[in-house]
């Protein structure tokens, strides 16, 4: 997971360069301090979805570039079979399939996502960026929190908020959640 994060920080650093962007001009872009964003650069700090999402919009790429260095390919359709989606192993408690990496010019972002259960007096770490998101639990059940609101969801619900809202998840019953993540 860390080798990864790195990696990703990396290729964060070097587009930034070469499109000669200031750190503190995509610290901005990201609603982040600059010191924020310096850990974000040097692998020290995971880079959130929603962060990715915007340094990509922000630098005219895709965010599988980021993600994995390699750029999309197909125009017409992209075809992801089960389980072979581009992993993103990032968090402990997360872990993420692109969905659509190959496709160019997405207008979403889709994701599986698996979340597994921590302890209840863990803190929960709330997320934001620009745009929209959708969410579809397909396994288990999920404590979602948006704008210091908590919803249970279980298997089939489903939720689209502004995910420029502060929102964090939650395995419940002390079992994994899947859910379907589409960011717009």
């Amino acid at each position: 997971m860390d080798i990864q994060i790195k990696e990703i920080a990396q290729r964060v650093k070097e587009l930034r360069e070469i499109l000669e962007i200031s750190p503190e001009e995509a610290a901005r872009t990201c609603q982040l301090s600059s010191n924020e964003y310096q850990k974000l650069e040097e692998g020290e700090t995971d880079i959130s979805v929603g962060t990715l999402h915007t340094l990509a919009k922000s630098f005219g790429v895709e965010v599988s570039t980021l993600l994995s260095g390699d750029e999309p390919r197909m125009r017409s359709y992209t075809l992801t079979r089960k389980g072979q989606g581009v992993a993103m192993e990032r968090r402990k408690a997360y872990s993420y399939q692109a969905l659509a990496a190959n496709f160019i010019n997405r207008k979403a972002e889709p994701f599986l996502v698996k979340v597994c259960p921590k302890p209840e007096d863990q803190p929960i770490d709330c997320n934001s960026h620009p745009g929209q998101e959708f969410n579809l639990i397909l396994k288990g059940s999920m404590r979602f929190y948006l704008n210091n609101k908590e919803m249970l969801l279980h298997e089939g619900d489903s939720i689209y908020f502004d995910s420029g809202l502060p929102h964090a998840m939650r395995a419940a019953d002390n079992a994994p959640c899947e859910f379907l993540a589409i960011i717009f």
